[in-house]
């Protein structure tokens, strides 16, 4: 999967410092979301999404269905 977490805050205006407070975690354990290195708990996830404004899956493209699309 393909990671839009940086996208989304960058999008909602917020720094990443700011985020990774809210939510309770480490820049860096934030920083591992973004890359697509780890994945957050459900429960961190749906608290992203909200604080973003977006739903749960805007966070995360199916690689699969990227390369599908491009194919049409």
């Amino acid at each position: 999967m393909k990671s839009k977490v940086g996208e989304a805050i960058e999008n909602a205006g917020f720094k990443k410092k700011y985020v990774a407070i809210k939510l309770g975690i480490s820049q860096t354990q934030l920083s591992n979301w973004i890359s697509g290195r780890s994945f957050p708990p459900l429960e961190k996830a749906f608290k992203l999404a909200e604080m973003l404004n977006v739903k749960v899956d805007d966070l995360y493209e199916n690689e699969k269905e990227e390369k599908t699309e491009s194919k049409l």
